[in-house]
């Protein structure tokens, strides 16, 4: 983390230091921290004001405040970012406080609350407080609710947080270019009371998509529908750091989402409830064990489980194409397609062309071949028995005995005990249970007044 105590005196600041305020004006303004690292960084112990169990923001960090006559003043600073989408690539993103997404804030019900915006952007901006109870002024809908903040100028938010929960913060502003670009964050209101629905482990994450070409470092703004990178917090595995948890401790992930459509966010090994929305807390009458929870645009989930099964367990977007990285689109299938001749002319041009997905495209994990450049394999990651052959919105839940209460560092991989990992048959064949095969319709007699399910053969295929 860089903290810069005297923001307007520092080096990229001073195309705004006469436009935004005096000199006298800056020094009255809290600080603006800004965040350089991409990796997950431990959560943020309250130093003053009321306590609450913070959050861990997956790949990201909880914005510090300033407690000035009863009041939490925040400063965030909208302004062009380079995020690390994953190690190898790098985008031109629009953020808050040197990334993107923003930094999670993180109050607790009750507090009044003083937020400077000061705009970097080259166009004018606001900022919605997404899913808040507050004043209609407060409500940052650009032209509806508030004048546009300028380029180089400073505005204020102030409200109380009225109601605990899950929210996030975005621009209502040129929306379209701002949210394609990056523009958004995280909002945790703790309940009054530390011990109300209290766990041992709160995650957070936004759910973010760029259509960003091979070879480019800039988001298309227009795109719609075709998106070629799925992030979670602007990270695409192997990019995401891993969720680290304590054997049997409590555990909550809350995931916001601000793509351009719905994710089935599914989790191995462990069920869970939906304890929260947007809306609020869910009445635990209403809560059901599921292992997939399907997030709507602009919908924010918390689920909650007891982490009682060690191991390395995927947490992933359970739409395929979602976990997958750039080079996922316009790729044709060749599954079943006899290359060898055409191969051999294109040999004599292009001298290193390889076949490519004539049997699936599992070997696109563990093929390396030059890339362009600023891009990411279309599957990539390694575990430890080779290529997981996955990207985008994928991560792990790692369950470990034994950890501090606050370790949250990678503990490697899981080692399994013995007799615990799949294996393969070595035998023979003798040995194998018989397979069960459909009946042989022809020596099957109908009873009176029944028919008889006309039931296919499976075709045999030599080496079977």
């Amino acid at each position: 983390m860089v903290s810069r105590r005297d923001f307007f005196r520092g080096a990229g600041a001073a195309a705004v230091t006469t436009a935004v305020v005096s000199r006298v004006g800056a020094a009255s303004l809290p600080e603006a921290v800004i965040m350089d690292k991409a990796a997950t960084q431990a959560p943020l112990a309250p130093p003053n004001g009321r306590p609450y169990h913070p959050v861990v923001t997956l790949n990201g960090w909880t914005l510090p405040w300033r407690m000035k006559d009863g009041v939490k003043e925040f400063h965030l600073v909208a302004e062009p970012v380079v995020r690390e989408i994953a190690p190898g690539m790098k985008a031109n993103l629009w953020g808050y406080n040197g990334q993107s997404p923003g930094p999670t804030i993180e109050v607790v019900e009750g507090d009044r609350v003083r937020i400077f915006v000061t705009n970097k952007l080259p166009e004018h901006t606001s900022i919605h407080w997404h899913g808040q109870r507050l004043p209609n002024g407060m409500d940052g809908v650009t032209g509806l609710t508030q004048p546009a903040i300028p380029v180089g100028k400073t505005f204020v938010y102030e409200f109380v947080a009225r109601r605990p929960g899950t929210f996030m913060y975005h621009p209502h502003a040129d929306e379209m270019t701002q949210m394609a670009m990056g523009m958004m964050g995280f909002w945790v209101t703790h309940p009054k009371n530390p011990s109300f629905q209290k766990v041992d482990r709160d995650f957070c994450f936004l759910l973010n998509a760029y259509d960003i070409d091979p070879g480019s470092y800039t988001p298309k703004v227009n795109t719609m529908l075709d998106f070629n990178l799925w992030t979670f917090n602007s990270r695409a595995f192997p990019g995401i750091d891993p969720m680290v948890v304590g054997l049997n401790d409590k555990v909550r992930i809350r995931v916001g989402n601000l793509t351009m459509t719905n994710h089935p966010i599914h989790l191995h090994g462990h069920e869970f409830v939906v304890t929260g929305t947007d809306g609020g807390w869910t009445p635990p009458a209403s809560r059901w064990p599921e292992v997939t929870t399907d997030i709507a645009v602009g919908q924010m989930r918390a689920i909650e489980f007891i982490a009682n099964e060690p191991g390395d367990w995927s947490l992933h977007c359970h739409k395929s194409h979602h976990t997958m990285n750039a080079m996922g689109h316009d790729v044709p299938t060749l599954i079943g397609v006899e290359q060898r001749d055409v191969v051999e002319k294109i040999n004599k041009l292009v001298p290193d062309y390889m076949i490519m997905g004539d049997k699936g495209m599992a070997d696109m994990a563990e093929m390396e071949m030059p890339l362009p450049d600023n891009t990411l394999p279309m599957m990539t990651g390694t575990g430890p028995f080779g290529g997981i052959g996955m990207g985008g919105m994928f991560t792990t839940l790692k369950v470990r005995k034994g950890l501090a209460r606050n370790d949250y560092q990678d503990p490697g991989w899981y080692k399994h005990p013995a007799g615990t990992v799949a294996y393969e048959w070595k035998d023979g064949a003798a040995a194998m249970p018989e397979p069960v095969r459909a009946p042989d319709t022809k020596q099957m007699a109908a009873r009176p007044g029944e028919k008889v399910l006309q039931v296919v053969k499976p075709v045999h295929h030599s080496g079977h």
